[in-house]
């Protein structure tokens, strides 16, 4: 139904959310998160299920629990300097351009032929690594 009058509406900050992590999932500070296609955090990894959702803010061993048993802080709405895949390297020309998900800590040119999941923006490329914006 349309308002018909003002509305106070609730604001949470997107910029660090908190997220229940997947069963017998370990997730380290500064790696890649993804959500899995049931919505739990779970480290990057080659899939085509996963979403990007940005860096781990914190290591978070849920090796031995269920679903959502513990949650993760992960840090969103930034730039992240993630290692480059040497095999499919992301490169100058791919600037402003999708990069993929390799591993927790490394993201590729491709989609691999249909088998990994989109991470994010491509804003910047060093020897070092990819700055990729979630």
């Amino acid at each position: 139904m349309a308002l018909t009058a003002d509305r106070n509406t609730p604001m949470m900050d997107a910029e660090l959310i908190n997220v229940p992590v997947a069963a017998s999932t370990k997730i380290y500070a500064g790696s890649i998160v993804a959500a899995n296609a049931s919505g739990y955090a779970t480290k990057g990894a080659v899939a085509t299920t996963l979403t990007f959702l940005g860096r781990a803010e914190e290591q978070v061993d849920n090796s031995s629990g269920a679903n959502g048993a513990k949650t993760i802080n992960v840090r969103r709405r930034a730039a992240f300097k993630f290692k480059n895949y040497g095999s499919d390297a992301v490169t100058q020309a791919e600037l402003g351009k999708t990069c993929y998900i390799y591993d927790d800590e490394t993201v590729a040119k491709t989609n691999g032929t249909a088998t990994r999941s989109a991470a994010g923006i491509v804003v910047g490329v060093d020897t070092d690594g990819v700055w990729v914006q979630s």
